[in-house]
């Protein structure tokens, strides 16, 4: 195993759940039902806040030399995305069930692990903002939403990295995957309860 086939086998683990994950549906449950500029805006300023907040204490609190730099990225990248979405309004309903998943791990083999799944969520969440910009005659907002998605293409490339210097054994493997599995499946659980508590079926949604 090393950190690329990791990261590629999450994505095809959880492909289904990923591809629902970017749909235009993600963004009608992220806003509530609510899918206009600033409420889209307001989700990714909430959901980026929450995540510079969340890596800067891991980096904080990481003493494993290959794992801390990579926390301190994502957090400094996080806050650089606050900045640029420019939104200070709160979304209607914004969920944090991803980061009450995130919180509970405490190791970076677990910590890396679970950094590489809410990543590929986030990704994913980026792209479709890209697409309701675009469609929303908005380029400017288009671009800064596609320059969140490169960011995240650099933090898989670092997670994978790190895995590689992190994880010597099967059970620190495997360690990490279960993080990672346990973050993109509390994203789809939420994506699910959200939707069908709006009367919205999301098991079909392709």
């Amino acid at each position: 195993m090393d950190g690329h086939t990791f990261v590629g086998q999450l994505r095809d683990d959880h492909e289904t759940a990923l591809s629902r994950l970017g749909s235009s549906k993600s963004l009608y449950a992220l806003t509530g039902g609510e899918m206009n500029a600033p409420n889209v805006r307001a989700a990714a300023h909430d959901e980026a806040s929450t995540a510079a907040r969340l890596f800067a204490d891991w980096a904080d609190s990481e003493d494993d030399p290959d794992a801390a730099p990579v926390f301190q990225q994502v957090a400094d990248d996080e806050q650089a995305h606050v900045d640029a979405i420019g939104s200070e309004e709160g979304s209607p309903d914004t969920s944090q069930a991803m980061y009450e998943t995130l919180e509970g791990f405490s190791d970076f083999p677990a910590r890396l692990g679970a950094l590489a799944g809410r990543t590929l969520v986030t990704k994913k969440t980026a792209e479709q903002m890209v697409g309701f910009f675009v469609g929303d005659a908005d380029p400017s907002s288009a671009n800064t939403f596609r320059s969140l998605r490169d960011d995240y293409d650099d933090h898989l490339d670092a997670v994978a990295d790190a895995l590689d210097q992190a994880c010597k054994t099967d059970e620190q493997w495997d360690e990490a995957k279960a993080a990672a599995d346990a973050v993109v499946e509390a994203a789809y659980d939420d994506y699910v309860e959200t939707l069908e508590s709006m009367g919205v079926k999301p098991k079909n949604v392709c």
